[in-house]
């Protein structure tokens, strides 16, 4: 069945060409005035609605809440290839470890969870691996709590991520792209409509990817990932839309658990050595199935519902490198390697009602919907005993294990469902309120727990193009039990809530002449709920108290502008001051969480030299970071430069663009996420170069 659906995108790809021969006959033009426009009129920087923040394509200035979007204009500029790369560009995010082929983030100094902390579409998407960015027109980054519409998540907020649709138009792009270490990326992105009322959009990828990092038998760490995707669009009536997609990912990598640091903050040896072996892989599939209806019942009221099935297979061989606490160059380490296969099965669903109406003079927007996840994993693993190895000697040979003998089968599941509404009230050109809230139930063995959240915001415009508002915002994460199971403390039995977040807000956002938006926003979240366990000495009976009073509290303010600042000069801007503490915990009372730096910025500008040729710059900078949750180890800041340029042009008819990228011109030694024993070494000077042509 898998290999069916993988034809099918493929095949439905290549099945509208004889319809691109088709159009491309001749069309008589001595009747039609032509005119030419000079220049870059158009603004593909500014973004003025998201529709994650609000489950509605809603204007960004009727938002009360602080959100970025990343338009696929600069994903493309970027040569991006990974979440990551695209993320770079809003100084709220800040990246953590890349070890075992995925990426991890921080928003606001909370780590986003590969259960909740991102959406595909609206929808709850598994994220433990990196994802396929070629099928996405926007990334829309969504800060702080935001639990009312999409139930169980971080504080620090949620990334959406908004895949291509099907067009009218015909769309037909070839793209390749490599670099200096001898990677390269084929891209295909197909769109049009087949029949009258019947539109697609299929992307296929081809990658190859080479490191410059080195196992210990001299040989460079690579990747090799292919990417097909396919959505349909078919309008049953003018009133009823229905789209169906499908797409698969195959990523198969060599691993890379990161560098080693010392106690002083620098790497150990050489930046390019890999401990893990170079038989150590990790190979994965992952399929997206799903479907949208949208059906207008009138003009001003719609009804929207979707249904996605992820399901998210990986094996992974490890050698699972250990570096001693006191570890120096040439000291022995040990490893203990394992064959490992993980079966995720993410299944979400949602039913949104939407609609306008007005009572006397006050307008509404009005949200009603419900949303569920049904979750399960399963894991098989077979591994062998400890081994010393000393760096130096030949790279030991791969154990002869397999998953496929494990005999027992590890698993857990739960589902969740939750009822929401939402209403944005317009009282005048002025002043504007959005209230709702969220109840939400867990299913879960020995965890099953409900929770409600509510959210408040007034936004007042002083001018039609200016915002202030301030916003109330809550979110929460279920207990991994539903009482507190330990016998030896005197609140043994106790029921655990859930552990909860809540967010106060201040923002304004200016639209300067309708090509510039500049935001700013204030905010001071709290994390609540987690244990802390305190120990009894004098009592005879137990020996420790336990309570759900730890408190983390993170606050700070952005800057960003994104547009047109000119005709010609475009930019992406922000900036972020945090103040990131754990003010109640057990161990970690006092310190900050890893990766939290208190700076952080990003720029990325584009200027046009002319209607044919475009020069980029952009400098990311990330302050000072600790690399453990002691803060006893800190990682220096650091500041990249990258350039490009563009060069269009028309060959043989056709229009070909050619692409000239370098990211980090100066060679600046840094390190990226990752702590004492996962760091990400920064990369070096690279240069990438793409040709690009539309048919």
């Amino acid at each position: 069945m898998k290999f069916n659906y993988l034809a099918l995108a493929v095949s439905a790809a290549l099945l509208p060409l004889s319809a691109f021969a088709a159009d491309k006959a001749p069309k008589k033009t001595s009747d039609m005035e032509v005119i030419q426009v000079k220049g870059s009129y158009f603004n593909n920087y500014k973004v003025d609605k998201a529709s994650g923040a609000m489950r509605t394509d809603t204007s960004l200035m009727e938002t009360a809440q602080a959100v970025t979007v990343i338009p696929e204009t600069i994903i493309d500029e970027q040569l991006a290839t990974t979440l990551g790369e695209v993320l770079n560009n809003v100084a709220s995010l800040s990246p953590g470890s890349k070890q075992r082929n995925r990426e991890v983030f921080s928003s606001r100094g909370f780590t986003l969870s590969s259960s909740n902390g991102y959406l595909r579409d609206g929808h709850q998407h598994w994220s433990h691996y990196q994802q396929p960015i070629e099928t996405l027109e926007r990334v829309e980054v969504i800060k702080g709590p935001s639990s009312i519409l999409y139930g169980q998540s971080a504080p620090g907020g949620l990334v959406n991520m908004v895949t291509k649709k099907p067009t009218d138009s015909r769309l037909f792009d070839l793209s390749f792209d490599t670099d200096q270490n001898g990677s390269t990326r084929f891209m295909a992105d197909f769109g049009g409509q087949i029949v009258e009322d019947l539109t697609y959009r299929s992307v296929l990828v081809k990658q190859d990817v080479k490191y410059d990092r080195e196992y210990a038998d001299g040989s460079q760490r690579e990747r090799d990932r292919f990417l097909g995707s396919i959505s349909v669009d078919y309008a049953v009536s003018d009133d009823l839309k229905v789209n169906v997609y499908f797409d698969r990912t195959n990523d198969k990598a060599g691993l890379d658990t990161g560098a080693w640091l010392d106690n002083n903050g620098d790497v150990i040896g050489d930046d390019k050595t890999i401990y893990d072996f170079s038989w150590a892989f990790t190979d994965i599939t992952v399929d997206n199935l799903g479907a949208n209806v949208s059906y207008f019942i009138n003009p001003q009221w719609m009804v929207k519902a979707g249904y996605n099935e992820q399901t998210f297979e990986r094996q992974r061989f490890e050698s699972a490198p250990k570096k001693p606490s006191d570890y120096v160059l040439g000291d022995s380490y040990t490893y203990r390697a394992y064959d490992r296969f993980d079966d995720w099965q993410f299944k979400t669903a949602f039913v949104d009602i939407t609609g306008e109406f007005s009572t006397g003079d006050i307008e509404h927007q009005l949200l009603i919907g419900a949303n569920s996840l049904d979750y399960y994993y399963g894991q098989l693993r077979t591994r062998v005993d400890y081994v010393s190895y000393t760096p130096g000697q030949p790279e030991p040979v791969r154990p002869a294990i397999s998953y496929k003998t494990d005999d027992t089968l590890y698993n857990s599941e739960y589902d969740y469902y939750g009822f929401y509404f939402q209403d944005l009230v317009t009282f005048n050109d002025e002043w504007q309120v959005a209230f709702g809230g969220r109840f939400d139930q867990q299913n879960r063995e020995g965890a099953d727990s409900d929770s409600f959240v509510p959210k408040f915001g007034v936004l007042y415009h002083p001018q039609e193009e200016m915002t202030v508002y301030v916003n109330y915002s809550e979110s929460f994460e279920p207990s991994s039990s539903e009482t507190l199971n330990d016998e030896s403390d005197i609140n043994h039995g106790m029921k655990l809530d859930a552990v909860t977040s809540k967010q106060v807000e201040i923002g304004g956002k200016w639209q300067v002449s309708d090509r510039l938006l500049v935001e700013t926003a204030i905010f001071d979240i709290e994390k609540s709920g987690t244990l802390i366990s305190q120990a009894l000495p004098d009592n005879a009976q137990f020996d420790t108290v336990t309570t759900q009073s730890g408190l983390q509290r993170h606050k700070g303010f952005e800057l960003s502008a994104q547009g047109a600042v000119t005709d010609r000069l475009f930019l992406m801007a922000s900036t972020m001051y945090l103040n990131a503490k754990y003010e109640k915990d057990a161990k970690y009372q006092g310190k900050t969480p890893v990766d939290a730096p208190k700076w952080s910025a990003s720029v990325w500008s584009r200027y046009e030299m002319s209607d044919a040729f475009s020069i980029n710059a952009g400098v990311f900078y990330q302050g000072k970071r600790f690399a453990d949750t002691n803060n006893t180890v800190e990682k220096d800041a650091y500041a990249r430069v990258n350039v490009g340029a563009i060069y269009s042009t028309e060959i043989s008819g056709q229009d070909v663009d050619f692409r000239l990228n370098i990211e980090n011109l100066f060679d600046t030694d840094y390190l990226a996420g990752g702590g004492l024993n996962n760091v990400t070494i920064g990369n070096g000077t690279m240069a990438r170069f793409e040709v690009k042509t539309s048919f």
